[in-house]
């Protein structure tokens, strides 16, 4: 982190509204991917960012280091994109994930269709990574910094999220060939 990062997080932590919407505006994308990739719908990865950003203003004081302000923030997303996920009612999230929401388009690919339902199956720091990585094209440095992972087990979480995902997905790329 430079040090006008470093200085820019300290600010908004001492409560100066301009550095903490200048990090809104460089974090909102990863905190929507982060959100995104836990529940899987637009609207409520929007709300839950939105109250993210709420209770993070509200908290700011409890981060001690700025350089963690990013990944305290991710946590913030990503517990609030959990209780969301944990109220929702009888319709569970693979059953969402296989009947095409009514802005997508009718031709969505049965194997588009089995990656969102292999995804939903992975644990939610995976999914996360997952989706910051590969659906937000972030490089490691800033995922570990979102995310409060250190290189290593960064590259642990991608491998391992990767290869279930091959395992789920193989029978659907057979099929295909």
């Amino acid at each position: 982190m430079d040090p006008s990062e470093r200085e820019t997080y300290q600010a908004a932590i001492h409560g100066d509204r301009e550095a903490f919407e200048m990090i809104i505006r460089n974090l909102s994308r990863t905190l929507f991917a982060i959100a995104y990739g836990i529940l899987q719908n637009r609207e409520e990865a929007e709300d839950v960012v939105q109250d993210s950003l709420i209770k993070a203003w509200k908290t700011r004081w409890r981060v001690r280091d700025p350089q963690k302000f990013p990944a305290w923030l991710a946590t913030i997303a990503r517990h609030k994109a959990r209780d969301v996920f944990r109220k929702r009612r009888t319709v569970s999230l693979s059953e969402q994930l296989t009947e095409p929401a009514e802005s997508e388009p009718a031709n969505t690919s049965a194997l588009d269709q089995r990656l969102h339902s292999a995804l939903a199956t992975l644990p939610e720091l995976h999914r996360a990574a997952v989706t910051l990585r590969y659906f937000e094209e972030m490089d490691y440095r800033n995922i570990e910094s979102s995310l409060g992972l250190t290189n290593g087990a960064l590259r642990g979480i991608l491998g391992r999220a990767l290869a279930a995902l091959r395992k789920q997905l193989r029978p659907a790329l057979a099929s295909m060939e």
